[in-house]
């Protein structure tokens, strides 16, 4: 199930592992013997991990707001991107991808259950079918039962080596010249972790047939390799082959997205637009980057006709109330983010809209209205380190310099990627007379935000306190 997202002045936070490297013999062979290997310093414009690659000239964390692996954050939310991960290993561990969860189904989550495939259970509280029962040699030879069972064991069951077993003795059964057997071994080993592998097979079923979809699908390998440029030329020559194909155009234009490249990314959501005026996705990641390039009445009529559509959600209201007030439509605003609230879903949507009425309320002057919606937003998700850099600005100019103090340092914790905390709380140590703290969060805000002009000066002014002593 996809959403638009919600425009806000926020970053998403993201889970990121980073293992130390001990670089010693045994190591260097390591990396060498292995596929999987990637570059540690990738060309400027060609990875995705690395934040400050793009060549596009991304906007700056100052207009639009990133996520902690330095991409600015997209208008939808979708599959597979860091919004939808899980935060924590024992998290994903407890939450297989079946269809026996309660998470929405998606298309890599198997099917509904139906009646008919419910009166077949063999009792009422046993499986389906018996995956360690099966004989997997006699199934492969019967190529339309196979088929079948390879999707309930891969989709429903989630059992990744048992499917992988079945396609590897059904493409043999079929000399090597199914691509559909290929193309669902590919699918293995790229959930396994073999990207290497699954390339070659994805790359083998194409010889034989030409897919959009194992195009698709040998883009996500080089994604999750880190070549983005491959993906990017790969989805070019589909586009040759498939012209006007949406799902190829809309895979470049997210690319780019990531990339930082935002004019790109705009110009391919608009050549989506031309062959598919109702694709969601395009129209909410348009009228986010007109958001964040300060012209919200266009912004509004792209959010007024998803509305139209029948896109009927607390995030779509949430974007129309922003774009309302910085329009100023006031007579809209409020009305939006009052239904806004009445759709939220859970407590993380409901912070969301009381952290935009805070920005609101500060827009128009009223500074307690503010402070308590704040405070609103905190009492819905905890972990809101924007709202707490808010907090700690109301705080300053009440003269709670302690208070303050105290929640830019949360906010730094929750959120070392912004650069807002790192500069508020430099300049309050710097006024206090605490030279060091000061330097040291004003070393971290540029780090954040090369580009930040206030912070330059603050460590140029700091510098020359220090020369003096």
């Amino acid at each position: 199930i996809q959403a638009a997202w919600n425009l806000k002045t926020r970053a998403l936070t993201e889970m990121v592992y980073v293992d130390e490297i001990d670089m010693d013999q045994e190591g260097i062979a390591e990396m060498i013997l292995d596929e999987n290997a990637i570059a540690q310093v990738a060309r400027p414009g060609t990875s995705l991990k690395l934040p400050g690659t793009s060549q596009g000239g991304g906007p700056s964390p100052a207009v639009r707001p990133v996520t902690q692996s330095g991409r600015p954050i997209t208008g939808f939310v979708r599959p597979s991107t860091q919004s939808g991960r899980p935060s924590t290993v024992e998290q994903a561990i407890r939450t297989p991808r079946t269809a026996l969860t309660a998470r929405p189904i998606t298309s890599a989550s198997g099917g509904y259950v139906r009646l008919g495939t419910a009166s077949m259970l063999t009792n009422p509280d046993g499986p389906f079918i018996n995956l360690s029962r099966l004989n997997l040699t006699k199934y492969a030879q019967k190529p339309k039962l196979a088929k079948a069972l390879f999707e309930y064991i891969f989709h429903h069951e989630n059992d990744v080596k048992n499917a992988l077993d079945l396609a590897a003795l059904a493409t043999e059964h079929a000399q090597f010249k199914d691509w559909w057997w290929k193309v669902q071994i590919g699918k293995c080993y790229y959930r396994l972790g073999l990207y290497r592998e699954a390339e070659k097979q994805f790359k083998s079923a194409l010889k034989q047939q030409d897919m959009v979809d194992t195009i698709l699908y040998l883009a996500k390998v080089y994604l999750r390799l880190d070549q983005p440029v491959t993906a990017l030329n790969l989805f070019k020559q589909g586009l040759d082959r498939f012209p006007g194909e949406v799902t190829l155009t809309c895979g470049i234009a997210r690319i780019y997205e990531e990339m930082n490249n935002i004019s790109s990314a705009a110009e391919y959501y608009k050549d989506v637009l031309k062959q598919d005026n109702t694709h969601v996705e395009a129209i909410a990641c348009i009228g986010s980057n007109h958001f964040y390039s300060d012209q919200p009445e266009i912004a509004l009529r792209f959010y007024r006709r998803l509305l139209q559509m029948g896109v009927y959600n607390c995030q779509l209201f949430n974007n129309l109330g922003l774009c309302c007030f910085y329009a100023q439509q006031y007579d809209m605003t409020l009305s939006s983010f009052e239904r806004a609230l009445f759709l939220a879903e859970n407590e993380e949507e409901t912070a969301d809209v009381w952290y935009n009425l805070g920005h609101v309320a500060v827009g128009i002057g009223d500074l307690n209205l503010a402070y308590q919606c704040f405070k609103l937003t905190l009492v819905n998700n905890n972990d809101y380190a924007e709202a707490y850099n808010n907090l700690a600005v109301l705080e300053m100019r009440k003269g709670h310099t302690e208070q303050a103090r105290a929640l830019l340092q949360t906010a730094s914790s929750l959120a070392p990627h912004m650069y807002e905390p790192h500069f508020n709380f430099a300049l309050l140590s710097e006024k206090v007379g605490d030279l060091q703290r000061s330097y040291t969060a004003a070393q971290k805000s540029e780090e954040a935000f090369p580009g930040h002009v206030d912070t330059q000066q603050l460590i140029k002014q700091l510098k020359e306190h220090f020369a003096m002593l």
